[in-house]
């Protein structure tokens, strides 16, 4: 019963970074909100988490797990209702900044109490659970989103959180023992401080990055210099302050595996998040299929993580977890490979099944990866390493992202250029009656048609280039895992069935 209630508290939070994507375009018209500052509803939901997260082992410390646990979903339980009744862009905005902060330490948190409640030799096993649930945001929410917005209208999108968040609420305060908490942590504000506006200046750079063309504006290089800045202080403070007197427990750096870890929770982050937002733009944009179809044939890659991740988390602790590691992303880069071979004629199996493979590798990488990072870390630091880890992936799926976007907006324009190279008298293809007929004999109508052709092949060839490099990167990857040492086998004599420590 704890398992069920603080995954319905991980779903939800899960869910809402991405189903509210496909809502935009209805909150847009019925919030009177230009495109431009409807995104805010995404972006303030990120920077609110990305800041809040890292202070979750300091709040466990000091209020004790279960009690920050019913606060934060009792809080996003709230928020998400704030977001349905919300009448303008201004209160919905707050009311995401709202249910970001509370929701922050849910995904931590119900990472920290699977790790607590089982010994360490069923820790793959709560890992596969748990990243069920971490993973079904991404594969699900946009085509739950789709469907309850066309079906009801996209406040549903947010109330459809209260159900679910009061039986998660019902549960963690029914079957979850309060623990004493140590409060052996001091609060460091200044560190706490510069790291929030590190973390927010890079998300704001990241989401608004490409909008105002990068470092050709002036906000973006405040943020860039605040970034640095920032960044500078938080790590010249901490590293100068005892443990349990800084903000960031430097021993956690000092374990091989969970720093190892978080380099490869990183990458996860970047192809998963990546292709996600990838693949539906290139179906939408330049094969014409409607959204809930593009939502339907990228779904089953869900499928195939699921599957994966309850096989593999019963070789956990049988099986040396860098061998699953490697399988996994040998696996990923294998269906990226196949998506780098895409082209403008695609079957919607084309579609599917390297959606599917590459379901299975995350599977197989995400349960032991966790596994694996936390098998050596003190029980006392793991509300902080958790909250680390999640803040680290979500970095990563936010760089990814960018960069995917900034990439694919470079790569049209260098290759639209050079194909228009080849759009001149001397070419004989543009002599064939069959081109001739359908694009007119040089008049406007016919190069409109023709630079609409040639815009169209270059966003493809663009699509291509980043499926590539993400195949590149997580294959360059894998000799690292020599650096991660596998898990012990033997019980974890800490590990409490019935309640939290």
């Amino acid at each position: 019963m704890i398992t069920v209630s603080i995954m319905l508290a991980t779903v939800i939070q899960a869910l809402d970074g991405t189903i509210a994507n496909v809502a935009l375009p209805h909150m847009q018209g019925n919030l009177s909100a230009s495109q431009d500052q409807i995104t805010w509803v995404l972006t303030s939901f990120i920077v609110a988490s990305a800041i809040t997260m890292p202070l979750t082992g300091w709040l466990c410390d000091r209020f004790g797990q279960k009690t920050i646990f019913l606060a934060s979903i009792g809080g996003f339980t709230v928020a998400s209702v704030l977001c349905g009744m919300a009448g303008n862009l201004t209160e919905i905005v707050l009311a995401r900044f709202i249910q970001g902060v509370f929701g922050a330490a849910l995904v931590p948190l119900s990472q920290a109490v699977l790790l607590d409640i089982n010994p360490r030799e069923r820790h793959g096993q709560a890992m596969a659970v748990w990243g069920m649930g971490v993973m079904i945001g991404p594969i699900l929410g946009p085509t739950l989103g789709g469907w309850l917005t066309d079906a009801y209208n996209w406040r549903w999108v947010f109330f459809i959180n209260v159900p679910v968040g009061a039986l998660a609420f019902w549960g963690v305060w029914k079957y979850i023992h309060a623990a004493r908490a140590a409060r052996s942590m001091r609060f460091d504000l200044f560190g706490f401080a510069t790291l929030s506006l590190a973390i927010g200046a890079l998300q704001m750079l990241l989401d608004r990055g490409e909008q105002n063309d990068w470092f050709a504006a002036t906000e973006t290089w405040v943020e860039a210099i605040l970034l640095a800045v920032s960044l500078a202080f938080f790590v010249a403070h901490t590293a100068l302050r005892p443990a349990g007197q800084s903000f960031f427990d430097y021993r956690l750096l000092r374990n091989a595996n969970y720093v190892t870890g978080l380099l490869f929770i990183a990458i996860v982050g970047m192809v998963l998040f990546a292709t996600r937002a990838l693949t539906p733009s290139m179906l939408q944009g330049l094969m014409g299929y409607p959204a809930a179809t593009a939502g339907l044939v990228t779904a089953p890659s869900g499928l195939g993580t699921m599957v994966s991740m309850m096989i593999v988390g019963k070789l956990v602790g049988r099986v040396d977890v860098r061998a699953l590691l490697a399988a996994g992303f040998a696996v990923t880069a294998f269906s990226l490979w196949q998506m780098s071979q895409y082209t403008l004629v695609l079957s919607q199996a084309d579609i599917v099944w390297p959606g599917i493979i590459q379901g299975v590798g995350l599977g197989l990488v995400f349960v032991p990866l966790s596994a694996a990072t936390f098998s050596t870390l003190a029980p006392e630091v793991r509300a902080e390493g958790t909250a680390i880890y999640s803040l680290v992936r979500n970095i990563g799926s936010s760089v990814g992202i960018a960069l995917v976007q900034a990439l694919l907006t470079r790569n049209v324009q260098v290759v639209h250029a050079s194909l228009t190279e080849h759009v001149n008298i001397a070419n004989p293809m543009l002599q064939d009656p069959a081109v001739t007929a359908s694009y007119g004999a040089g008049g406007a109508a016919g190069a409109t048609l023709l630079n609409a052709e040639i815009t169209r092949q270059a966003a493809m060839v663009a699509y291509v280039d980043n499926f590539w490099m993400m195949f590149l990167v997580t294959l360059s990857i894998i000799p690292l895992l020599l650096l991660m040492r596998p898990p012990r086998s033997k019980p974890d004599p800490a590990a409490n069935h019935a309640a939290l420590e």
